[in-house]
């Protein structure tokens, strides 16, 4: 018997306002034909004047504690993954936590960017694995409308605002099929941070700048170390593409995911796609899928699920799951 974490809870927000890509082309040299060719997406969210990461963050935490049957006081760490947070500090998850009553515990960033979902599951599930933590929150959440230079069409048609959460419990696992996280697999090269970054920070404009991206760059990149990060945990796994039920990508571009799906030898009626209705939610974006996932009835108990992300650093990594 070994001492694991796995997934009781999940919930999901996205803000009210809607922007359509024919809305976009009304104030940019853009088209709906031209952005969905290049990307899949139709639609993103946007959060509302005075809506911050953090109350996105606190919608979907609410919904994944009332999912898992558990109230704020049964859980002792909170970790938000976010590249827009509210101040420079504290850190979201310290807003979070005091938004839903919790003063007890313990709550922090994780910071990378589109990867920050993928790489708070593997550092939440170590912390419960190693006792730290019996019952945990892990948060998606992000405002990149608000990183967006709106005359750059390259990059303004391309991400939106969201939120996911889950609920990670500590279990006891006797075997590999039942529910818990099997394992993660995390990379990153800062020697390609510029070709995927935002020209302002604290400490060097204090400014919080512009997101610049070299699509090119970033998709020739894209494909082959997805690819590689999920073929990698399935094989330090034991297990094969073939036993994957459910594969939830980050949803950056349509072309990313069906190519990485073609590459790994993945049929696409196993891969869960939302990025023509949320568009690029960064970090956001796993939970919001897998949240849409579960509540229609694709996801069930005792699915073999793939999570995978590439983002800004660039970082890239995959979580294996058996839900």
């Amino acid at each position: 018997m070994v001492t694991k974490a796995k997934i009781t809870g999940i919930g999901s927000y996205l803000p009210q306002r809607i922007i359509s890509n024919d809305e976009l082309s009304k104030t940019m040299d853009t088209s709906d034909e031209w952005i969905v060719q290049r990307s899949g997406i139709r639609m993103r969210h946007q959060a509302a004047e005075g809506e911050f990461t953090s109350d996105l963050g606190v919608q979907a935490a609410q919904k994944a504690l009332q999912h898992a049957g558990l109230t704020i006081e049964q859980i002792d760490l909170i970790v938000v993954a976010t590249t827009t947070p509210d101040l420079t500090f504290p850190a979201t998850a310290a807003l979070i936590q005091k938004k839903l009553g919790m003063t007890h515990g313990a709550a922090f960033d994780v910071q990378a960017v589109c990867s920050g979902f993928v790489y708070g599951l593997s550092v939440t599930s170590a912390m419960i694995e190693s006792g730290q933590a019996k019952n945990a929150l892990l948060i998606g959440a992000e405002t990149m409308t608000r990183l967006l230079n709106w005359q750059d069409r390259t990059t303004a048609v391309l991400f939106g605002d969201g939120a996911g959460a889950i609920v990670m419990s500590q279990c006891e696992v006797t075997g590999r099929d039942q529910s818990h996280v099997l394992g993660s697999y995390l990379r990153s090269d800062g020697a390609l941070s510029d070709i995927l970054y935002v020209d302002g920070g604290p400490s060097t404009t204090g400014t919080t700048g512009h997101l610049i991206m070299e699509g090119r760059e970033v998709y020739r990149h894209a494909v082959g170390n997805i690819s590689d990060a999920i073929e990698s945990l399935l094989a330090s796994s034991g297990y094969q593409v073939a036993d994957i039920d459910w594969f939830v990508p980050h949803q950056a571009n349509r072309r990313i995911i069906e190519g990485v799906a073609k590459k790994i030898g993945l049929p696409p009626e196993k891969t869960v796609i939302t990025v023509d209705k949320h568009a690029n939610t960064s970090s956001a974006s796993i939970p919001l899928a897998l949240d849409l996932a579960v509540r229609d009835g694709r996801i069930k108990s005792g699915d073999l699920v793939m999570l995978e992300a590439m983002g800004g650093g660039l970082s890239w990594g995959s979580n294996l799951i058996r839900w």
